[in-house]
Parts: C-alpha cells; sequence; structure tokens
C-alpha cells in the first residue's frame, strides 16, 4: 500500500497483531484506540516491518505485547504522541533471527507515554545471527515513563523463551542511537540496562538528560545503570548515574 491514510479506527481483542504495516510506503495513522488484555501474547498493537515514511501519531495502545514493534528492513518511521499501556512498550525488533533482513534507519519516537509496561524504549536483537544487519540513526525523544519496569533496555542477547544456547554473539550493528529527555520512574532498581553484542558493540550511544526515578522510592532507593560492550556519551541531568 502506497499513500494510505487511516484515522479513528478502534480495533479490539486482536487474535494477532491488531495493525501490520508490512510493505508500506507513505503510510499515515492516527487517532487510533487499540486494546486487548494484558495477558495476550503476540497482540502487537502495530507492527511495522519492510517499509519507508511511515507515521503515526495520537493514539491510545494498550495490548499483551509490544504496543508498537519496528521490525526489520525500515527507514524513516515517526511514532509520536502515543499514550502505551498495558504491555511491553514500544520496541525494535527483534531483529537478527533470519538471514536477509533489512536494515532499519531514520526512526523517530517522541512525545510518548508509558504506563506500568514491562518494557519503555527497547531495541532486541538476536544472538547466533545467521545474518548481518543494522539499526542506525534512532532518536528517542520527550518519553514519559509512569512505574515502567525497563525504562530503557537495549538487549543483544534477546531471548523470548525459558531458556536459549548462545553459540555466537549478535550480528546486528547498532549505531547513532539518541535517547534524550527520559523521564519518570521506574518499577525495578535498573532503570537503564545497554546490553550490547560482544562481537559487534554498540557505537555512538547517546543519553541526554535522563531522570528515572525508583516508584514508590526515596533517595536511598536509587535506580541504577548496567552497559555491557557499550561506550555511552552522556549529557545533561543523568538519574541513574551513568555506567562506571
Amino acid at each position: 500500500m502506497n499513500k494510505t491514510v487511516v484515522r479513528g479506527i478502534t480495533s479490539v481483542n486482536s487474535k494477532f497483531f491488531h495493525i501490520a504495516v508490512v510493505e508500506c510506503n507513505y503510510f499515515k495513522g492516527s487517532k487510533l484506540k487499540i486494546s486487548a488484555p494484558p495477558n495476550s501474547p503476540n497482540t502487537d498493537g502495530i507492527h511495522i516491518e519492510r517499509s519507508s515514511f511511515v507515521y503515526f501519531s495520537r493514539s491510545h495502545i494498550g495490548t499483551g505485547d509490544d504496543c508498537v514493534s519496528i521490525g526489520q528492513g525500515n527507514s524513516q518511521v515517526t511514532i509520536t504522541s502515543i499514550t502505551c499501556g498495558p504491555g511491553h512498550g514500544i520496541s525494535v525488533g527483534s531483529l537478527g533471527k533470519y538471514r536477509n533482513e533489512g536494515d532499519v534507519s531514520g526512526l523517530v519516537v517522541r512525545d510518548c507515554t508509558m504506563r506500568e509496561t514491562s518494557n519503555g524504549i527497547r531495541i532486541k536483537t538476536w544472538a547466533n545471527s545467521p545474518g548481518s544487519s543494522a539499526a542506525t540513526n534512532m532518536t528517542f525523544e520527550n518519553i514519559v515513563m509512569n512505574n515502567v519496569t525497563n525504562p530503557i533496555i537495549i538487549d543483544q542477547a534477546y531471548c523470548p523463551f525459558e531458556s536459549c544456547a548462545f553459540k555466537a554473539p549478535s550480528r546486528v550493528r547498532l549505531r547513532d542511537i539518541y535517547f534524550k529527555n527520559i523521564r519518570g520512574t521506574s518499577s525495578s532498581a535498573v532503570a537503564v540496562m545497554l546490553e550490547c553484542s560482544r562481537g559487534i558493540p554498540c557505537e555512538n550511544v547517546y543519553l541526554q538528560d535522563v531522570h528515572l526515578d525508583l516508584a514508590g522510592g526515596g533517595h536511598a532507593h536509587a535506580t541504577s545503570s548496567s552497559c555491557k560492550y557499550v561506550r555511552v556519551k552522556y549529557s545533561g541531568t543523568q538519574i541513574p548515574p551513568p555506567c562506571s
């Protein structure tokens, strides 16, 4: 589909993805209401794959999976003014599971609110990738976290199962990633988790003005950061403190 506008749609209790945008160009969606029970698997609100110039705005999404998932092969995607919860947050990925996946570039997520989700902003890639790909030039800006379990997370050893045998690191290159003005509360002590690939460490990851307090806690219960295979560039306010 090309040059498509979807506005004012309500989707309730889909058995799989509520809206799937696949191989589309110049797609605009707004004023959407999407809901499914919080324990319903694979009920992503919006899934985007192999598409370009996609724009979603001013929508409310609460499901049992990702509110928005940005899959492989996307470019120039903008997600703005989305209220998410319940669900798994806004995710890039999972990437790197299959051979010949396309790159992701030019993603902007801004002015969104996460309410009691299991993740806030998440980038997830599989270990043991059968092929190489990249996700670059991604900006996450002006995001409010309200009692979110993992507000900021990069997971390059993604495993949705009870256990996975990781024989090789992820071959998805992550580069030029910007987290700006991320604020609110975390329901877990580790509010920022950046765990990159030991085979291809993350490059040019920037955190600017991050303020994530522990939900229901005081100064004696501060949040913390965890980093692997990444050197982060920090500026402005940093709560939790930067990785040492």
